[in-house]
């Protein structure tokens, strides 16, 4: 196995995270969940050829493919694979991650626009929940919980309680900067707390290598970190870009698409302005604000 391929990891009985090194852009993670005679699947990957690999792993892991799908939220990363499972699999995920997927449409051909991401049918939830839903595979209870809005609108955590296991989606980035130009930042950090509130020892992360709960303490660091940021450039009349250009990343700066730093402070602009938490922004000056962040070259889809 070189560095590059992906990888299943297993922290409980019948519980897999699968994990797409290095979790840089459109390399998010997965997972399944199975009793042996079902199986749960939780987000697919962002181009055909790797929805194919993950149902291989599925299918290698000895367990049937799965008859439901749980998309964390509506980004193709975790959602473009869709078609893949859809003969066999119902779609849930919550209402606004519906909504959203299909406003986005085919939005990762038009950023990456070079990517190969194969034959991509945009596959919406069948059914969707509004606060928290539960599903049952035999004895094993899967949790499905909307924390409000956060990365996105429309995220939902993955709650395993009898296997203390949380698939956050990308409310969790490890080792890699949180981005929050689709959602909150008050939210963030309220989801946060809501992770906390679980108790959970495993933490599957949106993008990077299993971690545990210590993840949500960096992140935290992380989110308030921006919000000084926007509070003093704001203060100062500075432009998000301005303050992402100053700004000292310190413990930060070793997390992978540091550039999100911009992104992440339109978002906290935004709020600071009594904007409603969501509220869209302009993604067009975001990403061009992100690429003079990376030295004038465009963020790389790394799939």
């Amino acid at each position: 196995m070189t560095a590059e391929e992906p990888y299943l990891v297993q922290p409980a009985s019948g519980v897999y995270a699968y994990v797409q090194p290095d979790g840089g852009w459109c390399l998010n993670n997965a997972g399944f969940v199975s009793d042996g005679g079902r199986t749960l699947l939780i987000d697919t990957a962002a181009t055909e050829r790797r929805a194919l690999a993950l149902r291989e792993a599925v299918v290698a892991a000895g367990v049937p493919l799965p008859r439901t799908v749980v998309n964390t939220h509506h980004h193709g990363d975790h959602t473009y694979g869709n078609g893949v499972f859809a003969a066999e699999a119902l779609i849930l995920a919550h209402d606004n991650a519906r909504t959203e997927q299909l406003a986005a449409g085919h939005q990762l051909e038009m950023i990456w626009p070079t990517t190969d991401f194969g034959a991509i049918e945009i596959t919406p939830p069948d059914l969707t929940y509004n606060d928290r839903t539960t599903l049952h595979l035999g004895g094993t209870e899967v949790q499905v919980i909307h924390p409000g809005v956060a990365h996105t609108t429309g995220d939902s955590i993955v709650w395993l309680p009898g296997q203390r296991t949380v698939f956050t989606g990308d409310l969790v980035f490890a080792e890699g900067t949180p981005f929050l130009a689709m959602g909150s930042l008050a939210g963030s950090l309220r989801a946060l707390e809501l992770l906390r509130s679980l108790g959970a020892e495993t933490v599957v992360p949106g993008h990077g290598p299993l971690t545990d709960p210590s993840a949500y303490e960096a992140t935290e660091r992380y989110l308030r970190y921006v919000a000084e940021l926007a509070r003093e450039g704001r203060q100062k009349g500075l432009t998000p870009l301005e303050v992402a250009r100053e700004a000292d990343l310190g413990e930060f700066g070793a997390w992978r698409e540091s550039e999100r730093l911009v992104a992440n402070l339109h978002r906290a602009y935004a709020e600071l302005a009594d904007e409603p938490e969501g509220a869209p922004l302009n993604i067009l000056a975001v990403l061009q604000d992100m690429t003079v962040m990376n030295g004038g070259t465009p963020i790389l889809c790394h799939a």
